[in-house]
């Protein structure tokens, strides 16, 4: 899954908490602000793994205010080495 995460998410731990829920959940990929004040985030694992951190992506992290969510299905690279913020 790829997704973009539109709102107030940058300076608020959201890409922090990000990795927290994807590896709690087993999943792999990675997270990073772009500049245009979205966070960018691949990830991939089982597909009932994929759809709650998607729902997780919708309400955010606790600081943070998601306004919406660009999310397009992707083919598995096999991205489950773990789940990275990049810099």
């Amino acid at each position: 899954m790829h997704a973009i995460v539109h709102g107030q998410v940058q300076g608020v731990f959201f890409r922090d908490y990000t990795r927290r829920q994807a590896r709690h959940l087993g999943l792999g990929g990675w997270v990073r602000n772009l500049p245009d004040q979205t966070v960018e985030t691949v990830f991939e694992g089982e597909a009932d793994k994929v759809e709650a951190m998607l729902a997780w992506l919708h309400e955010g992290s606790p600081h943070s205010r998601v306004s919406a969510v660009d999310a397009v299905e992707e083919e598995p690279i096999g991205e489950d080495e773990g789940f990275f913020v990049l810099y």
